[in-house]
Formats: structure tokens, sequence, C-alpha cells
């Protein structure tokens, strides 16, 4: 008999098939091989606690990719500022990061949160082709909202 993480595993891979998001298809099924080869009760607590970290360090290293080829310099660099779009981005970087920081601490404090955000990132992902990078910048926005509403309850 299959276990319920299997099925449900099973269930978000047709979600991502139907969708043709080959990203969540890939992660699914290198968690099912992880999970049917036996090597789950190892690997998954490592990927829940370092996982977070080393994707953002592979997004770091292809963010930076560009100054590593050569691809973008100091030239690139002085002259982003002189745009007004540039400093949007800017600040657009910043307020991501600072929410990002946000949601790290809802994570740590309120794990059972994490249940929702994922929901919201596999639907965000399947339906609408959105990157999976929601759980953290989706946590940093609800601890932000949280505090807020907070502020007046």
């Amino acid at each position: 008999m299959m276990s319920e993480s299997i099925l449900f595993l099973m269930l978000l891979l047709i979600i991502g098939y139907i969708a043709k998001n080959s990203s969540l298809m890939i992660a699914i099924l290198v968690l099912l091989l992880i999970k049917t080869g036996g090597a789950g009760d190892k690997v998954f607590p490592i990927l829940q606690s370092k996982g977070i970290n080393w994707g953002v360090t592979m997004i770091t290293i292809a963010v930076l990719a560009p100054i590593a080829s050569g691809d973008i310099g100091f030239k690139d660099l002085s002259g982003a500022f002189k745009s007004f779009y540039a400093w949007i981005a800017l600040l657009s970087g910043i307020v991501v990061a600072l929410l990002a920081k946000g949601g790290v601490k809802l994570l740590a404090d309120d794990p059972h949160i994490t249940t929702a955000l994922v929901l919201g990132t596999i639907l965000s992902v399947s339906l609408f082709k959105g990157v999976a990078v929601g759980p953290l910048i989706g946590a940093g926005i609800a601890y932000s909202a949280m505090k807020f509403f907070e502020l007046f309850h």
C-alpha cells in the first residue's frame, strides 16, 4: 500500500505534468526517488534544514554568473544608477531581502505555516507558471501582514 506522502507527491506530479512545469516535476521525481529508495529518513531532515540555504546559494550563483563571466562589469554597475528603473529595482531588492528575513523568522517560529505557503507555491507554480521561490518571500509577506495586523488587534 502506498503511503500518503507518495500519493500526495504523485498528485502533485500529475498537476506539474498538466501545467507543463518541468521544475516542479523534477523536484517531485527527485523526492520520490529519495523516498522510494529508502534514504528519506536521512535525506529529508537535511533537505528541510539546509535546503532553503542551498537554494538561495544556487540562485545567488546564477545571479552573479554574468559578473563572473565578464558580461556585467563596473561600467554596467555605474550606468545602472543613471536609470530610474534601476533605482526601483534596487529598492525592490532591498524590500524583498527584508521580507525574506521576516519569512525565515516566521518559518522558524511557526513551522505549521509552511503547509499553507507550500500549497500556495505549488498552486502558483502549477497553475500560473510561477517560480518556486515563493515560500520564503510568501512567509516574509505573511510575517509582515501578521505584524501589521497585531498593531490593530
